[in-house]
């Protein structure tokens, strides 16, 4: 059922009033609503069958970023994160990407890696031209123990064989096999093939099988996202849209060429990509290590985006980087609210789930580097952080809005600050 992505005034609704608004939005049903609404979507029991020694469940906020049109499609985009500014600037970049269409996409196919490690080979030249002569009988070994994936259209594609001739512990193979994993994240999947085809590696090579292990820089599984907009969409009170796209693209050029720049700079693609990868019960930490690792690719840390002015003097940018999202498995079938965001996502395959991921990245950064090139990063994060500060403070219900307003007017947002003017307007 197509969407509307806008959302407008969404923000200014009790989250009772934008529960029910998506719920006739998007045809939600009375058990959908009371996983979002009501605490413990997650049973005790079904979190004790997830991890070892539970004792009970974290929560974290849930919302909604609005105005994502991907690919000629309004995309509704759940996330779950306890930052401020996030859901707020992803949207807000999201809504300057629409008279130009919204962002662009595409993927490479899920193609998971799983390293065979070989030690104790004297003639790892030759013992690699011996694994790779029996390449076909090791691809079917390995697909011989998932017959279900083989099925789906995926399975083990081929093996690569990478020699380190003089190690510290002495001449190594690293053998890949090269798996399509469909619609799972795969880690499962390549691991027990590793751990599958490790004696018939072992015999060919006349070594021992020391590590089998997936990859987590799924270097071969990319997404991509594309956006551009006119500079008059740039546009704010004290600069021109030209000069946003100036200072944008100076931002970017610093975090290309400086890894500590880079540091920050990526920590904010992944602002956007993290809480999305948790609400769909996706493994944030291997999107984190492959993101992180795909940014050294060159033997430099830099920045994972590109920002670039296009021949029309449009601001473009672009994001490319590994995306190992699974729909099957672990807790996107598990956690109910995992399977809720990917119902309101309305994806149909891992890689369309990882192709939103992107865009949503990308808009992150934009958000930044605008902030970053205009004002500065405070002004717009400082006056969202003021909510913590006077929840933290003590107030509720209206004291909260008076409270953040008068902190924000006067541009000093503390929480001995909020303390102070708390005590003095309940003293009044």
């Amino acid at each position: 059922m197509p969407v509307d992505s806008r959302l407008p005034n969404f923000r200014s609704l009790a989250p009772a009033q934008r529960l029910e608004h998506l719920q006739q939005l998007l045809g939600l049903g009375a058990e959908d609503v009371a996983l979002l609404r009501d605490a413990g979507a997650l049973s005790l029991e079904v979190a004790d069958g997830m991890i070892e020694n539970v004792i009970g469940r974290f929560e974290l906020p849930y919302a909604i970023a609005s105005n994502f049109r991907i690919n000629g499609r309004d995309v509704l985009i759940p996330l779950v994160v306890e930052e401020p500014s996030v859901v707020a600037a992803a949207s807000f970049m999201a809504k300057l990407t629409r008279p130009a269409g919204g962002f662009l996409t595409s993927s490479s196919e899920p193609l998971m890696r799983a390293q065979v490690q070989i030690v104790g080979v004297s003639d790892p030249f030759n013992a690699r031209l011996s694994l790779l002569r029996a390449k076909d009988e090791i691809i079917a070994l390995a697909n011989s123990k998932d017959q279900v994936l083989n099925k789906l259209g995926g399975g083990c594609r081929d093996v690569e064989v990478h020699t380190f001739a003089d190690s510290p512990r002495g001449p190594m193979l690293v053998a890949h096999l090269i798996v399509d994993v469909r619609d799972a994240m795969g880690a499962n999947t390549v691991n027990t093939m590793a751990e599958t085809v490790a004696p018939l590696m072992e015999r060919l090579t006349g070594g021992k099988v020391r590590l089998r292990i997936l990859s987590n820089l799924a270097d071969l599984r990319l997404a991509r996202a594309q956006l551009r907009i006119a500079p008059e969409h740039l546009d704010t009170a004290e600069y021109s849209g030209a000069q946003v796209i100036e200072g944008v693209i100076d931002a970017y050029t610093f975090a290309a060429i400086d890894p500590y720049r880079a540091a920050t700079h990526n920590k904010g693609i992944m602002n956007g990509i993290d809480p999305l990868v948790v609400a769909t019960g996706n493994d944030w930490r291997a999107v984190e290590a492959g993101a992180h690792a795909y940014a050294c690719r060159s033997g430099h840390y830099g920045s994972l985006t590109t920002w670039e002015k296009d021949s029309e003097g449009h601001l473009v940018g672009t994001l490319e980087m590994p995306m190992p999202l699974g729909l099957v498995g672990g807790a996107t079938k598990t956690h109910p609210l995992a399977q809720l965001s990917l119902r309101i996502l309305g994806v149909k395959t891992a890689q369309e789930l990882a192709e939103i991921a992107v865009a949503v990245g990308l808009a992150q950064n934009l958000g930044a580097l605008r902030a970053l090139a205009t004002e500065g990063i405070q002004r717009g994060h400082m006056a969202l952080h003021a909510r913590n500060i006077a929840l933290s403070a003590g107030a509720r219900g209206e004291e909260v809005d008076w409270l953040v307003k008068r902190m924000v007017e006067t541009k000093d947002v503390r929480a001995d600050r909020a303390e102070t003017l708390l005590r003095e307007k309940r003293g009044q």
